[in-house]
């Protein structure tokens, strides 16, 4: 990765709180794309792997859940998943996603706090390089299937080094144990960047929500 967007990335894992972590991204935000693009990055468009096995595009609503910049939401929109709504508590990264034309709502909203719907509101929700380090708590997931309707599906990437000391670990059990979720699938770790920054890994959730 090149010295500028590597010290970029640098600054998001090195943020200590919501306002370092969004001061981070809105300084980023016009060449994001751009630095992660160049060096790889995959999950915004891998990730749509896991959802297409498991969710028709005419299931209903999808959640883009930490949309940033919305590299995910035209290649959802050319599956024919609709309407796709996003949300990110980065105003800078929603400009950019809005204009992108393939997003039916973007919403301003911070995982790990009460979102912005109704109970199961969505058919499945995707969240991509969101969890890891600096970002969303493993808390974010209880929310996140509240607005998920029964039988809709959670696709989701968790960084390995925050799975068991961020909490994530925990939550997973919990949630399935109280019968929230049930889990379809997990991948192997595998490389958020194709090209560079080769120990960032990350594994691919999979769940149908229950209740």
């Amino acid at each position: 990765m090149a010295d500028r967007s590597h010290d970029a990335l640098e600054q998001v894992y090195a943020a200590k709180s919501a306002d370092e972590l969004s001061a981070a991204y809105a300084a980023w935000a016009a060449g994001y794309d751009r630095d992660t693009l160049t060096s790889g990055y995959c999950l915004p468009f891998q990730a749509l792997s896991w959802l297409a096995r498991h969710v028709r595009p005419d299931a209903g609503p999808v959640l883009d859940a930490g949309c940033g910049t919305g590299l995910s939401g035209p290649y959802l929109k050319a599956l024919g998943y609709g309407p796709v709504e996003g949300l990110d508590f980065s105003q800078s990264m929603l400009d950019l996603a809005a204009a992108r034309g393939a997003y039916d709502a973007l919403k301003r909203a911070t995982l790990g706090e009460t979102l912005p719907w109704a109970d199961g509101h969505f058919a499945a929700f995707l969240s991509t390089g969101v969890f890891t380090e600096g970002h969303a708590p493993a808390s974010s997931l209880s929310e996140l299937c509240r607005i998920t309707r029964p039988g809709g599906m959670a696709v989701f990437t968790v960084r390995d080094t925050i799975f068991a000391s961020g909490g994530f670990a925990g939550v997973i059990a919990d949630l399935g144990a109280r019968g929230v979720w049930r889990r379809v699938e997990q991948s192997p770790p595998f490389r958020a960047f194709a090209l560079d920054e080769p120990d960032v890994l990350v594994t691919a959730h999979v769940f149908e929500v229950l209740a």
